[in-house]
């Protein structure tokens, strides 16, 4: 039996394992995608203390190796759901296996949205992309869209005007939410054109992408725009479902949790972009895995 297995391998989930492991406890990290979570497919962090710039996947290598080295063990596995056995200990049941532990932290992060267009799901792999790191480099010396105004969609964009001929970075709104420092930059390369504010509502081509059709937000104006690839980078949604008979969720899906990180289940916490709370950053996710491993390990 485990002291804590923790859900999730991004910055929240990996600080907690740290943080139980010195405390002298056992801890088991599972993960089903990529560890280090969303951060791993940024191109560049400059926001973390201290460090003053690295990518999201070296971010996130160290924080793993940290973890791993410090005794925390780790499966690639599918969390489907989580039992209380009524001693004060639960059975995280996985897609391989079932284990038993004495305290479990939730931080399952959150995936990415979708525009909800017809045709999305059509051409994802086909000219749709979810993430500029993995995909940019296909798109060299090409025309695409990134969709979205918040620092993700800013930093896939500044990656994407290294690689593409033309980009075209398309927002709903006459300002960004991101970083304004990112949207400085962007504004000085000659390739990157803002498209604001606009909405996409279609993506279409033969066998792959080939166009997508822009519509004003203000004055209902519609554009055609000839691209080889849309990213959409429109934010996040948390995946919490399976944990819903046990934690109390809100009405997009968040689990009720404080800064204390406790949820309305004794012994289950939440860490990190999965629970309810105000800003969602690197610095908060390290945070909340620290305050939520010293409270399982002061329970246990």
């Amino acid at each position: 039996m485990y002291d804590i297995i923790i859900i999730g391998a991004g910055c929240a989930g990996l600080t907690a394992a740290i943080y139980a492991v010195r405390a002298g406890k056992t801890a088991l990290v599972l993960e089903c995608e990529s560890i280090g979570g969303q951060i791993s497919y940024s191109p560049k962090v400059e926001n973390y203390p201290s460090i003053k710039e690295i990518s999201g996947m070296e971010f996130s290598d160290n924080l793993f190796t940290q973890a791993i080295g410090l005794g925390a063990d780790f499966e690639l596995e599918h969390v489907e759901k989580i039992i209380d056995r009524g001693d004060d200990t639960f059975d995280v049941v996985t897609d391989t296996t079932t284990r038993q532990c004495k305290r479990v932290i939730i931080a399952s992060g959150t995936k990415h949205r979708h525009l909800g267009i017809d045709t999305e799901e059509e051409y994802a792999g086909r000219g749709v992309s979810y993430c500029t790191i993995c995909d940019g480099a296909f798109y060299r010396d090409r025309i695409c869209a990134i969709v979205g105004g918040g620092s993700s969609a800013l930093q896939g964009a500044e990656l994407l005007s290294g690689i593409c001929e033309k980009v075209y970075l398309i927002h709903r709104r006459t300002d960004f939410r991101g970083e304004a420092a990112l949207a400085k930059r962007l504004e000085t390369k000659a390739n990157v054109e803002f498209m604001l504010p606009y909405t996409v509502s279609e993506i279409g081509g033969e066998k792959t992408v080939s166009y997508c059709i822009l519509e004003n937000r203000e004055t209902g104006e519609k554009k055609r725009l000839e691209v080889d690839g849309v990213f959409i980078s429109v934010g996040q949604v948390p995946q919490n479902e399976i944990f819903a008979d046990l934690v109390e969720l809100d009405e997009y899906g968040y689990i009720k949790a404080g800064e204390d990180c406790r949820t309305s289940h004794p012994g289950i916490f939440a860490a990190g972009d999965c629970r309810t709370k105000a800003v969602r950053q690197l610095t908060t996710a390290a945070a909340d895995g620290s305050v939520a491993a010293t409270a399982a390990v002061a329970e246990i």
